[in-house]
């Protein structure tokens, strides 16, 4: 199992820019890597850019930082980088207080134990 400690971001609307709000842990198991792999294979297959994994944040055990609430919902978000064509993700859901969208820097997939 990874954990993973990455920077946190909030975006309120379309419009505002991202404010940083902090390390976001989360861990993924085997199960996980295994679906992050089959999305990668399945984008650089159909040539579609991106998808959405759905998570349980129970499994990943997320850990938000202090004073920013929890999540109404929870997502692992895999796109292809543009210039190698290599599978990254990063952890996206938004605000049960606002519904602001809240999300992470990304990690290559490759770079997962």
């Amino acid at each position: 199992m990874d954990t993973l400690t990455l920077m946190g971001w909030l975006k309120s609307s379309e419009q505002a820019q991202s404010r940083e709000l902090g390390n976001i842990r989360f861990h993924i198991d085997s199960d996980y890597h295994q679906r992050l792999e089959d999305a990668e294979e399945r984008l650089q297959q159909t040539g579609e850019t991106e998808t959405l994994l759905e998570a349980d944040k129970e499994t990943l055990e997320v850990e938000l930082p202090p004073g920013c609430g929890a999540l109404s919902d929870c997502a692992l978000r895999v796109y292809l980088n543009p210039v190698d064509e290599r599978g990254r993700f990063h952890l996206v859901g938004h605000s049960v207080a606002d519904g602001s969208l809240i999300y992470t820097n990304s990690v290559m997939i490759d770079q997962l134990g």
